[in-house]
């Protein structure tokens, strides 16, 4: 199987855990297929948030409503894929530039299912670049804090976040503890968020495999 097809398989697998109502949708090629699907079953659902304006976008192509998150009081599940992700649930997110929606999201939801293809799933987090959102003005500072951490960030060129802000990916980090290292980024003064989800992990992963998606929880 390709991977655009193990990301189909998985984007599928997620519909059995979307209840009729309102629900959270991330950013991203796996998250675009889990869209497709959801067009299939629109009539049992009475909106979806966004991510990312380009998630709007496309659930409004397909006629699903788009609701502001301040008008939802809680989200009944988030879907959404990840760029690295381990068996405790821990992942990294935002290679595509939507990670502190994506955050809000997660938090405003009971369950937060993540959708990925098998070479997602890793031992240990951190040879995927983590993605960190900065004020534009605080960039330099926010770098040099985080070389002290033991990263090397680099920003991410003719790239602006919806939010107005630029990104830092960060190369070559060890995450031994992703808990304790999204905390000290995020207390960086400067710092919108960073793309570690260990503080607010999935509940479920789907995962593409050539033997079919396994379904797994945090261990």
């Amino acid at each position: 199987m390709t991977q655009d097809e193990l990301k189909q398989a998985v984007a599928r697998a997620a519909i059995e855990h979307v209840p009729s109502g309102i629900i959270g949708v991330g950013t991203g090629s796996t998250a675009n297929f889990f869209i497709d699907e959801l067009a299939k079953i629109k009539h049992k659902l009475d909106g979806a948030v966004a991510s990312s304006e380009a998630t709007a976008q496309r659930l409004r192509k397909h006629g699903i409503e788009v609701l502001d998150l301040n008008s939802v009081s809680e989200l009944s599940v988030y879907v959404d894929g990840a760029d690295e992700i381990t068996r405790h649930m821990h992942m990294t997110k935002g290679g595509g530039g939507a990670l502190t929606r994506e955050k809000i999201v997660a938090a405003c939801s009971r369950k937060f299912v993540c959708i990925a293809d098998g070479t997602k799933l890793v031992d240990l987090l951190g040879k995927f670049p983590l993605p960190v959102e900065v004020i534009p003005m605080a960039r330099s500072y926010v770098a040099r804090q985080l070389t002290k951490l033991g990263g090397q960030p680099v920003l991410r060129q003719g790239f602006t976040t919806d939010n107005g802000n630029v990104i830092l990916d960060v190369h070559n980090m060890q995450i031994m503890n992703p808990v304790e290292l999204e905390t000290a980024i995020n207390q960086i003064t400067g710092v919108v968020t960073n793309g570690l989800f260990a503080c607010r992990p999935a509940d479920v992963l789907l995962l593409g495999t050539p033997e079919g998606v396994r379904t797994l929880t945090a261990q």
